[in-house]
């Protein structure tokens, strides 16, 4: 079978308008950025204002494994099946960010014949989003390290500057830094790092923004750092929301582009999931929702990510309530979840997926805790055997979710059919959606509730340095916030290395932080880093280009 990227390559898109016009959008209401890619403007948003919405669906997954899941692919097959079946879908994603890309991932636009397009542009530069995110960030810590040298009339403690730099690439060697160093023209030298784009508070605020003012004032909002005397100050002290506002002006425009097979895709902002809120902006989802019967989205990581942060926070911040979720899982992920080694997932191993299979059990319990109905999605391998698939649907039956095979990397929207139906039958079925914890308990309640709820932990433990920050957290008026847990994606616990369905362990919180901005509180658990590190071999090493423009090694 070809790569992605020949695929890609291969295939024909239409015009971005002609895409626009199967939605009904008028041209007068997107901002093309060529053939291919378009922004979708305010002029869309005030037509569509009354009307009705579809269904709300989301793709989450288990735990990723080096075996792999794909979420993604399967978000992008979903959305091609679904008109393959006559139905009117449009996909909602996330942006892919350039430190994953040219780092351990690759590309993040689907795979094999369930991609979204143009792939090279989308894992690149794309429309400039990411950048605008960066720039308008970078603007903040600029004005905020120039109020220090052209005198400090807010008496700002250089020590207790709480917002980074970013950069969004996978770069260890920023992660600290000092700045201000040459001399006293050079400004005021205080410690300093970077954190990746995906990470930032700008980048949540962005996704969680409803429109332009509204955007304004959650930039205004960010608490940058504390005065000498322990007061808060905020970015719009500095005076920088709106100088940042007119850097994202374009930026707040979700993207229109189209599935291999030209099904509308939705792409706008991309968090981490693992360090931020993992999942794309509320503007996408919900403009989605009007163009279309059924809007597919998918949040990052398993569920104990990004799929509790979509229902916790995005969902409960703009009004939203999913119909169906879904969960991708693969046997060969679950096999390694049941210690079977990553060399030998290709064979039979029922021992091992009987071990493993505790973990799509847990995030099938997670799920239905909200009060939506689930499908599982089972991304079938060659190497599967019918043996096992047929205990995974056995044990999805019991667990009271559906099941069904999808084939969409190997045979696009046709090999995703099965799952389509599945799905549109458990949209019409009750949804009773709750969030796992309301908002008026203490913050400590909150991070219990999704620890011992969606983790299986049985308590939190806090460092003394967590706890002080969790109280001045409070002092600001936080204490009212969600919360936006930051935790290794590869375990339900806070440990990379605990596998399966764990019990008996505690989630180890060493510091909290405000985003008020965002409006959730950041908790920062185990060893995660907001600014991660290239692995030894980085996949940017297979990406080149051609005389005439070809890329390659994007997979």
């Amino acid at each position: 079978m070809m790569t992605d990227i020949e695929i890609a390559q291969q295939a024909q898109p239409v015009p971005v308008l002609q895409i626009a016009r199967q939605l009904g959008i008028k041209e007068e209401e997107t901002e093309s950025y060529g053939r291919y890619k378009a922004k979708l403007n305010d002029r869309l948003f005030a037509r569509l204002k009354d009307h009705k919405d579809g269904k709300l669906i989301l793709v989450t997954a288990i735990n990723p494994t080096p075996a792999g899941e794909g979420k993604t692919t399967t978000t992008a097959g979903l959305g091609q099946a679904m008109a393959k079946i006559g139905k009117k879908a449009v996909v909602a994603l996330r942006e892919p960010s350039l430190g994953p890309v040219f780092g351990v991932k690759g590309g993040a636009a689907g795979g094999g014949y369930a991609q979204v397009l143009p792939m090279e542009d989308i894992n690149l530069h794309f429309t400039g989003d990411m950048h605008a995110i960066t720039s308008a960030n970078n603007l903040l810590c600029a004005m905020l390290d120039n109020h220090l040298q052209q005198g400090n009339a807010l008496s700002i403690d250089p020590r207790r500057v709480l917002i980074k730099r970013c950069l969004d690439m996978n770069d260890r060697a920023l992660r600290n830094i000092v700045v201000g160093l040459g001399g006293k023209v050079n400004g005021v030298p205080r410690e300093d790092g970077f954190m990746i784009t995906v990470a930032s508070e700008v980048m949540a605020i962005l996704c969680l923004s409803e429109d332009l003012q509204d955007l304004k004032r959650r930039l205004g909002n960010i608490l940058v750092a504390y005065t000498l005397d322990g007061r808060p100050v905020y970015a719009r002290d500095l005076h920088a929301q709106g100088a940042m506002t007119a850097l994202l002006k374009d930026a707040i425009m979700p993207n229109l582009v189209q599935t291999l097979e030209g099904s509308p895709v939705i792409m706008h902002g991309g968090p981490f999931a693992n360090i931020a809120h993992g999942c794309n902006s509320v503007r996408a989802t919900k403009l989605a929702l009007k163009l279309a019967d059924y809007c597919i989205t998918e949040a990052g990581f398993g569920s104990d990510l990004g799929a509790e942060k979509f229902l916790d926070i995005k969902c409960r911040c703009a009004g939203l309530c999913p119909a169906a979720i879904v969960v991708v899982a693969t046997c060969r992920a679950l096999k390694y979840n049941g210690g079977a080694l990553k060399d030998a997932l290709k064979n039979e191993n029922m021992e091992a997926l009987q071990k493993g299979i505790g973990n799509l059990g847990v995030h099938i319990d997670n799920m239905r805790s909200y009060g939506v109905p689930v499908v599982v999605a089972i991304n079938r391998f060659d190497t599967d055997t019918e043996q096992e698939l047929a205990f995974i649907e056995q044990y999805c039956a019991q667990k009271g979710a559906d099941f069904a095979l999808s084939e969409v990397f190997a045979k696009g929207g046709a090999g995703g059919v099965a799952l389509a139906q599945k799905v549109c039958q458990a949209v019409e079925q009750p949804s009773e959606f709750s969030p796992v914890y309301p908002l008026d308990i203490p913050l400590k309640q909150k991070i219990l509730a999704v620890a011992t709820k969606i983790y299986g932990a049985s308590g939190v433990v806090y460092t003394s340095a967590a706890e002080k920050a969790l109280q001045e957290v409070e002092s600001l008026g936080g204490g009212a916030l969600p919360v936006c847990i930051a935790k290794t994606q590869y375990s339900l616990s806070d440990d990379p290395a605990l596998l399966g369905a764990p019990k008996d362990f505690t989630i180890t919180v060493k510091d909290v932080r405000l985003s008020n901005g965002a409006g959730f509180v950041v908790v920062l658990t185990g060893d995660i880093m907001t600014m991660p590190g290239l692995p030894k071999e980085p996949a940017a090493q297979k990406i080149d280009i051609s005389q005439d423009g070809v890329i390659s090694g994007l997979f």
